[in-house]
């Protein structure tokens, strides 16, 4: 029945294929669901007086998993009896969701044996909706909990996270292609993203700005460490106060790794020049910390400054950014003029100033998402705000990066082509004297012989030394009679009778027939002899051709004497 109707097999193989991206994605989303219930119902088994019952702790770990996405939740049970939320995302916990449904994404397009591929879009689809469905069952579950989420956040930035995160697992199954644009986009952007420079620049673009943005990560997190072992002993005395079992302390620990990559956003801020809010009416910047902070209890914020105007340790923060912009302008000069291409294969200075530029403007648009996503309320009143502001974050990176990105750019650019052009011109010195030789990268002069006795008589006799002329020379192979290992003195235009020695006969010379010519000698056999001048001309290293095996034998050498 299958033969017989190939085109109902291929629809049922498409539906198939399409199914099973859908539980791709489900299978992501209860993957990461799962391994956070692992860890919650862990921490509670292991708790000795729990109040809450097991529950509570699924409930709690769903939030949290909701979390993760970006999804705010609302803190039921308080102290006040006022509901408090809560949006700071754990951005080390936010990795697992991400990369778990990048893999499934990427993973679908990657053809079984036997069974035909998706399209991307059909791909795209089906993981997303298979991980958005676990995820409402979670927000309905968790509805009416301790801790419940609140809907608007559900679709932003949770259902956006998840987006885009398939999508980037789509685009890296197709082999990260820029372009085609969509059919309604204009042709310019058509034309744009045909040419390879639009791509390479792009490229580029993206490297640099990816790059000044981990600079600006681990200059941020580099703080954060200086300053908790500065504050060693408040750090030490929060952890402590916190829980009196060993259980609760496993939990506060691995509450403040999670919370680790949120605290190096926050180190950032502070780098950057913003800083970042400690309660509505607290900010904490390296020029000073002013106002009255809300602090909770908790490891990582006993690294905060002192309260009080900054000092040249707070001020020396402005590295970190600095940094950062170096960073943007070396990514940039590695494409716009890189070391194995010539100066007409560099950028021009418009070309790099504007990708740096365009750098900056990622970099400062990386770190607002970062700066969004690490901060947020954690109450209704003085706990409102608490972390840095993510617009004042994303423009500081974005001036910092583009005041020092950009004409650091055109420096590395043009101290690159200085020097290229510096060795370029001593290259064509050296190689345009036939008496200076490179020494590394010094110009030494060779010495040139001077002539001898014998050569001055001969070129007064009118023998000349005419070294391109060929004649018979000792050893059957001699250039102008010297041979590739004579002296400087045994130049001449021709054999002269009467005054020839006889011709030495080398081993290979005597292993031939008798009244065989022989033919030319290897340059080892041309050995000097004892009393010879063994100088050496610029001459003696001139290519040998045919034409040395037919004036080597001495009936074809030309007229002796001939000037």
């Amino acid at each position: 029945m299958t033969e017989s109707s190939p085109s109902l097999s291929a629809e049922q193989d498409r539906s198939a294929v399409l199914a099973l991206a859908l539980l791709r994605g489900a299978v992501a989303a209860g993957l990461g669901l799962g391994s956070v219930t692992v860890v919650v119902l862990a921490l509670w088994i292991s708790a000795p007086a729990s109040d809450s019952s097991p529950g509570s702790a699924l409930h709690a770990a769903a939030g949290l998993w909701l979390l993760a996405h970006g999804a705010e939740l609302t803190r039921a049970h308080t102290l006040s009896g006022v509901p408090a939320p809560v949006g700071i995302v754990p951005l080390l916990l936010a990795v697992v969701p991400v990369w778990l449904v990048h893999r499934a994404a990427r993973d679908v397009l990657v053809p079984d044996e036997g069974h035909p591929a998706p399209s991307a879009r059909g791909a795209f689809g089906m993981v997303v909706g298979g991980y958005l469905l676990v995820g409402a069952v979670a927000a309905y579950y968790v509805r009416g909990g301790s801790l419940s989420v609140q809907l608007p956040s559900l679709l932003f930035p949770s259902a956006v996270v998840v987006a885009g995160s398939a999508a980037a697992g789509v685009w890296t199954a197709s082999g990260r292609p820029i372009g085609p644009p969509p059919s309604w986009a204009p042709v310019s952007l058509h034309e744009a993203l045909a040419r390879s420079r639009f791509r390479e620049r792009a490229g580029t673009v993206w490297r640099a700005a990816a790059a000044g943005v981990a600079v600006l990560l681990g200059g941020g997190a580099l703080l954060v460490a200086v300053a908790l072992v500065w504050h060693a002993h408040p750090a030490q005395r929060s952890f402590v106060q916190l829980s009196g079992d060993w259980s609760g302390r496993v939990a506060v620990l691995l509450l403040a790794l999670v919370l680790v990559p949120n605290a190096a956003v926050w180190g950032a801020a502070y780098g950057l020049g913003p800083g970042f809010a400690l309660g509505t009416a607290s900010t904490v910047t390296p020029l000073a910390f002013s106002g009255r902070p809300a602090i909770p209890g908790f490891p990582l914020l006993a690294a905060v400054p002192a309260e009080g105007p900054g000092t040249v340790l707070n001020w020396s923060a402005g590295a970190v950014p600095v940094a950062a912009g170096v960073t943007v302008a070396w990514f940039t000069v590695r494409r716009a003029a890189p070391p194995d291409a010539g100066r007409e294969d560099a950028w021009g200075p418009w070309g790099t100033a504007l990708v740096a530029a365009l750098a900056a403007v990622g970099c400062g648009a990386g770190t607002a998402v970062l700066a969004a996503a690490a901060g947020g309320p954690l109450g209704t009143r003085a706990l409102a705000e608490f972390g840095p502001v993510w617009w004042l974050t994303g423009a500081a990176a974005l001036v910092w990066t583009a005041l020092v990105g950009v004409p650091g750019a055109l420096l590395l650019r043009a101290w690159r082509l200085r020097e290229r052009d510096g060795d370029g011109e001593e290259a064509a010195y050296v190689a345009g004297d036939p008496g200076v030789a490179a020494a590394g990268k010094t110009a030494v002069p060779v010495p040139v012989p001077e002539p001898s006795s014998g050569d001055a008589s001969r070129e007064s006799g009118g023998g000349g030394r005419r070294w391109w002329r060929r004649s018979g020379g000792r050893d059957g192979g001699g250039i102008g009679g010297g041979g590739a290992g004579g002296g400087a003195g045994e130049e001449a235009a021709g054999p002269v009778p009467g005054d020839e020695p006889a011709p030495r006969r080398t081993p290979a010379a005597a292993s031939l027939p008798a009244g065989a010519a022989p033919g030319p000698v290897p340059p080892a056999a041309h050995s000097p002899a004892r009393g010879e001048d063994e100088g050496v001309a610029p001459y003696d290293f001139l290519p040998t051709g045919p034409w040395r095996e037919r004036t080597a034998r001495p009936e074809e050498a030309g007229p002796s004497g001939s000037a």
